[in-house]
């Protein structure tokens, strides 16, 4: 690993498979943008612990660039190909998200 460099174990992707957990408890709106541009708004069904995400309700942000998927309601969107999971600022508690990152950033030096 290269000095400066940050590596997610295990234990980070936890941290994020529960923080969205939480968000899908709540039934979150949120954005996800895809490795491919296509952004997608919707409410949070489910996360797995590859962080895969099904959407409801789902709106395209970009209808003229994506018109055959106007009728999509529903989507499964494999975590591999989300490039950002935009949330909005309130669902975030980012006090939790530090605590966690500065332990982990601990257990990672021993």
């Amino acid at each position: 690993m290269a000095q400066g460099e940050w590596h997610c174990g295990v234990q980070c992707i936890m941290l994020f498979f529960t923080f969205f957990q939480s968000l899908v408890e709540r039934g979150s709106a949120v954005t996800i943008e895809l490795k491919n541009d296509l952004q997608l708004q919707g409410t949070l069904q489910s996360v797995d612990q590859f962080l895969n995400i099904k959407l409801s309700n789902v709106n395209v942000v970009d209808p003229d660039k994506y018109p055959h998927l106007l009728s999509v309601k529903n989507c499964f969107i494999r975590g591999s190909v989300v490039r950002y999971v935009h949330l909005p600022a309130p669902e975030v508690d980012t006090m939790q998200l530090q605590d966690a990152c500065r332990r982990e950033a601990k257990a990672q030096q021993g």
